[in-house]
């Protein structure tokens, strides 16, 4: 007699493996959470008395072969919260601040640590983002992944203001560009990096120009520039914002540009981390082709009126931020 587990699909370690989701989602829920994890619809009470005229955004994404690195380190505590904090940032360009997350978590056997590892991180991020993981999907897919592998994915939803939406600005030649450091390569360009270093450096080889081995420095958290952002988002100075994900600068940051307009960037206005001229210097690559799937160390750009540039300075500089003036829109 052949079973569904014969199959290679173990439902009675899906519900092990809910229990855990259940412990680490409930941690994030608010009083606007109205289901549990396991219902088969996650339902937000949404705070319309706090707002006039409210616009739902929403964003998914994944976390590309970073994946690859988790898996090799097996590491995975860390794959969660950059996955959240990218959502975040997504839907912080357009002035909305997150309400609710979704999860996606798929493997070829379905390994109960690791899945408590990535979920705890979905967790802590979203605790930190003010949001709930209000449910998510748990597919156990034989034959499809390999029996290490696994893919995640997200859903974000949040919330602006119809007047307050980023968009509604209008990005002005003379703005000045303003550069918020990112936390490495966040969570892009990860093939070209494998390509050049794992051919080099073994997982948990300690690397002197990176005072960590190749894994740990890779596998860091994608910062979340929403407590960063977050008292200025209104501010009528600001502009835009753009976060630095694949296509670089350039191309993400002509994404909140008028369609005659451009930016001039002086690249020197900035040290590229030591984890990019590595992956530079072991690969031998072309500036032009550092500057597509890498941020070099800019992780979210501010395009703000030059005259307001104090304002700004002062916002930073209590919260202790660096920030790098980095060009201009022309």
């Amino acid at each position: 007699m052949t079973t569904y587990k014969d199959a290679g699909v173990d439902i009675d370690a899906a519900n092990t493996g809910l229990k855990k989701v259940k412990k680490h989602a409930k941690t994030t829920f608010n009083k606007h959470t109205l289901s549990d994890i396991g219902s088969f619809g996650g339902c937000f009470s949404f705070p319309k008395q706090d707002y006039k005229n409210p616009v739902l955004v929403s964003s998914v994404d994944g976390v590309g072969t970073k994946l690859l690195l988790a898996n090799l380190a097996d590491k995975h505590d860390t794959i969660g919260q950059c996955l959240v904090n990218h959502c975040v940032n997504d839907i912080l360009v357009i002035g909305a601040k997150p309400m609710f997350f979704l999860d996606y978590f798929a493997a070829g056997k379905l390994d109960i640590n690791i899945l408590d590892n990535v979920i705890k991180g979905f967790s802590i991020a979203c605790k930190e983002n003010n949001c709930v993981l209000i449910g998510g999907e748990t597919a156990e897919m034989p034959g499809f992944y390999d029996n290490k592998k696994y893919d995640v994915s997200g859903t974000i939803v949040g919330v602006v203001e119809k007047d307050k939406m980023l968009s509604n600005n209008k990005v002005s030649k003379g703005d000045i560009l303003v550069g918020l450091p990112s936390n490495g390569l966040h969570t892009n360009g990860y093939s070209l990096a494998r390509k050049v270093l794992l051919d080099k450096y073994k997982i948990g080889e300690y690397v002197k120009d990176l005072g960590c081995s190749v894994d740990e420095e890779l596998l860091k958290i994608h910062k979340s520039y929403l407590k960063v952002l977050n008292d200025i988002l209104e501010e009528p100075w600001l502009k835009a914002l753009s976060h630095i994900t694949g296509g670089g600068l350039i191309e993400n940051t002509h994404r909140v540009l008028e369609k005659d307009q451009d930016i001039n960037i002086d690249w020197n206005s900035w040290e590229w981390p030591n984890i990019f001229k590595l992956i530079q210097n072991e690969g031998n690559i072309e500036f032009n082709d550092m500057i597509r799937p890498f941020n070099l160390g800019i992780g979210m750009v501010l395009i703000i009126n030059k005259d307001s540039l104090d304002k700004l300075e002062n916002h930073l500089n209590k919260l202790n931020e660096k920030y790098y003036l980095i060009g201009e829109v022309i």
